[in-house]
């Protein structure tokens, strides 16, 4: 069985990831995942059985880790992955609540290095893996300081990882968009 993942699934770029790969016509099944089960819920009844809402909270270690058992349990092709998750706070270091600014890191940096591991072991030879990153990963951003920090990692880690999985010929893409409303 031939499956997309696709984090962040409920609303904006993973939204629209998720229904861009529905669109396709090239995968047995789309996990969407995000916290908000009636959004995910409202992709399956525009796209039917294709879609299968999985809700998870990717800050939480014990979600992250039912994750991982579903993929043992079901044992999956899993030919892309798309890390969609994330959010942004603008503003000074001081105006930030120091626990925002972590959520952030753990969200937008530590929760798609797991999702992205987790997932390696069922991606075959032509796999894609889709790491939503930013173009403020690019430099230092004031009042965008922890999340563009986050980026930055997510930039980093997707250009080694795409010269590690080369042999596998799996492709690791980091996008990185510039102002998007979602």
């Amino acid at each position: 069985m031939s499956i997309a993942i696709v984090t962040g699934a409920s609303s904006g770029m993973g939204k629209d990831f998720a229904e861009a790969l529905a669109g396709q016509g090239r995968f047995d099944e789309i996990w969407v995942i995000a916290r908000r089960v009636n959004r995910l819920e409202a992709l399956k009844e525009q796209f039917g059985d294709l879609i299968r809402p999985v809700a998870l909270d990717l800050t939480d270690k014990n979600c992250l880790l039912s994750y991982k058992a579903m993929l043992q349990n079901e044992q999956p092709d899993v030919a892309v992955l798309v890390n969609c998750s994330g959010f942004g706070r603008f503003g000074t270091f001081e105006d930030i609540d120091t626990e925002d600014a972590l959520d952030m890191i753990d969200l937008n940096s530590k929760a798609l290095v797991a999702m992205t591991e987790y997932t390696l072991p069922y991606m075959k030879e032509g796999g894609e893996i889709y790491q939503l990153c930013s173009l403020s990963s690019f430099q230092p951003v004031p009042y965008l300081n922890a999340y563009a920090a986050s980026k930055a990692f997510v930039l980093s880690y997707s250009r080694g990882l795409n010269a590690e999985l080369k042999s596998r010929k799996i492709k690791v893409m980091a996008v990185c968009p510039g102002w998007v409303r979602t």
